[in-house]
């Protein structure tokens, strides 16, 4: 964690919203991993490619489109469902519950909800596994955006509408830079998360951390009592 956010001044802040994967559970681990090796998988199938050329055209849609599969979608007319599916059919086992980090979450006053790109049983599989289903209001899916992925403005538009989000007093917590852009358009605190938070120069990230649970822990929140879901 770097030093300039020890103690970030969050007192402002009534609506907590985070990204799921590589966000409240560790960067780079197995379960992207998997996902990753599925959508080759399927690049492969669908475009006839050899594995190196199918792997750099997935790459390409998820930089061009926000996601791979709205890549998918525009350029060759995939049952994206079926995707979905598909893609997110993989182990858990290395994901697990961590006390510490569900008390940081409990201690933030106001609502928490998950702005993910991932399919709604994913984040609810995910959710499950960690034990944190409960700090959660709701979770703002893929199928929820209509299947328009972040970093696309639409995303963004639809969550605030349909939780009654004020920007000004929200947070967004992600591990991919270029999301937080369009939540920073919108008034939101902005915090980079993740082991390349450090590196990033972006002037819409307003904090940065490499470790998730020690910001949280810092962090300068309201004093007011955790809203407790469910």
């Amino acid at each position: 964690m770097s030093a300039e956010d020890e103690g970030a001044d969050l007192r402002h802040v009534d609506t907590w919203i985070f990204d799921l994967d590589n966000t409240l559970y560790p960067f780079g681990g197995e379960v992207q991993a998997q996902m990753d090796a599925r959508m080759t998988a399927y690049m492969k199938r669908t475009t006839g490619l050899p594995e190196v050329e199918a792997h750099a055209l997935q790459k390409r849609y998820l930089h061009e489109h926000g996601t791979t599969l709205a890549g998918l979608m525009a350029n060759h007319g995939i049952d994206p469902y079926a995707f979905l599916d598909e893609v997110h059919d993989v182990s858990l086992d290395s994901v697990s519950a961590n006390p510490a980090l569900h008390a940081a979450l409990a201690r933030l006053p106001g609502r928490r909800l998950v702005f993910t790109n991932a399919a709604a049983s994913h984040a609810e599989r995910v959710l499950d596994k960690l034990g944190m289903a409960e700090l959660f209001e709701h979770v703002f899916h893929l199928e929820a955006a209509n299947l328009t992925p972040k970093p696309q403005a639409r995303a963004y538009e639809s969550l605030i509408a349909a939780h009654a989000v004020t920007p000004k007093t929200s947070a967004f917590f992600e591990d991919t830079e270029r999301n937080l852009s369009p939540a920073a358009g919108y008034g939101m605190a902005t915090v980079l998360v993740g082991p390349h938070a450090a590196a990033s120069t972006a002037a819409f990230v307003d904090h940065r951390t490499d470790d998730l649970i020690a910001f949280l822990q810092k962090a300068q929140v309201r004093d007011a009592p955790a809203h407790d879901i469910g």
